[in-house]
């Protein structure tokens, strides 16, 4: 059964850093492209970045360009997101999700399969 599990999240200072773990059962990361999404209160689910695993190809969106990384451990079938120099704007759940191949934009209603959100807050 396909899943994705994620785990990290939680409170932190602006300015500080975070990583979320998105584990994927069931599914060969070399197929599929996984992405990561927010919903800020209020506001429609926005792409923040993605990872095609097969050959590394890496997008982000403006707002997180420079202070976002992903990355992927095949072995632990496992993508992460590294947020660094966090913002009060960041404050959202955040899903990872995946999708078969390479996506054509960074957006929700491309990706088939999704984690269970987890809710990151930046705040003093």
């Amino acid at each position: 059964q396909l899943q994705l599990v994620q785990s990290g999240g939680g409170l932190v200072q602006p300015g500080g850093s975070l990583r979320l773990s998105c584990v994927a059962f069931g599914l060969n990361l070399d197929y599929y492209t996984i992405g990561w999404f927010r919903r800020a209160s209020g506001n429609e689910r926005e792409g923040v970045s993605c990872i095609s695993t097969s050959d590394g190809m890496t997008d982000y969106a403006d707002s997180v360009k420079g202070r976002f990384t992903i990355s992927a451990d095949h072995a632990k079938s496992t993508v992460y997101l590294q947020m660094k120099t966090l913002k009060s704007e960041d404050t959202a759940v955040y899903y990872c999700a995946a999708a078969l191949g390479k996506p054509a934009e960074l957006v929700a209603n491309e990706y088939d399969y999704w984690g269970q959100g987890t809710q990151v807050t930046v705040s003093s």
